[in-house]
């Protein structure tokens, strides 16, 4: 192509469908897509490499370049979820950006430890209790001796993450990062966009109580370098 493109490419599994998107992130539009329906009871993985086989080398001749990383969008009935509470006690009785940092990173840490064999996809803040008031979204520097968060999970197990990532090894591409296919629906059909466009919003912080998790940088940025929208 006479222009380089800044793209990303999705792939969204389900046991009934197969979608894989170029996706265009400057003008937010796919530019190639192709699909493959299916009538199964489970996510059959063979017909999935077999999809890739068929698409994989068009869409890199599309792009001009090698596939390096990949977003996985899935749906699958054995995908895990649970709420966690967390109530934690204020001493400096003004609730940031700081207490607020402190708190999720406690509840992520309790769960990593009471559920090694799942991986965290999504990590939303569903309910602020402050001052005995709920909150369905953050409000900065309130007054309060507590802080306690409802926080939903959703995740991936390790099993199927191993075996999807087996997969696209062949490929020489890795998944950088993986999403609930049902999370990102509920917002396409409100939003009425597609699955793509809305995957792409959805990582870059557009629900503002999700929670961006990012890995520790060697520049101390901090465990939340982007901590929702507000602080952005």
């Amino acid at each position: 192509m006479a222009e380089e493109i800044d793209f990303e490419t999705y792939l969204s599994i389900s046991k009934n469908k197969f979608e894989i998107f170029l996706f265009d992130n400057k003008n937010l539009k796919s530019l190639y897509k192709n699909e493959l329906k299916l009538e199964s009871s489970i996510i059959d993985l063979e017909k999935l490499s077999k999809f890739l086989d068929d698409n994989i080398f068009k869409i890199e001749k599309f792009a001009g370049k090698f596939i390096e990383n990949i977003f996985l969008i899935i749906e699958n009935d054995e995908n895990f979820q649970v709420n966690i509470c967390i109530k934690k006690k204020n001493y400096d009785k003004l609730i940031n950006k700081k207490t607020l940092e402190n708190t999720l990173t406690e509840v992520k840490d309790l769960f990593k430890e009471a559920y090694q064999d799942q991986i965290i996809m999504h990590m939303i803040v569903n309910n602020y209790l402050i001052n005995g008031k709920n909150y369905n979204s953050y409000i900065d520097n309130l007054q309060s001796d507590n802080l306690c968060l409802e926080v939903n999970f959703l995740c991936i197990s390790k099993n199927m993450a191993i075996n999807l990532n087996k997969i696209l090894e062949k490929y020489q591409i890795k998944i950088k990062q993986y999403l609930n296919a049902r999370y990102i629906k509920n917002f396409t059909k409100v939003e009425n966009i597609k699955i793509p466009e809305m995957a792409y919003m959805l990582k870059n912080g557009y629900n503002n109580n999700e929670v961006i998790l990012v890995p520790k940088s060697t520049e101390n940025k901090g465990f939340f370098e982007k901590f929702f929208q507000l602080f952005s």
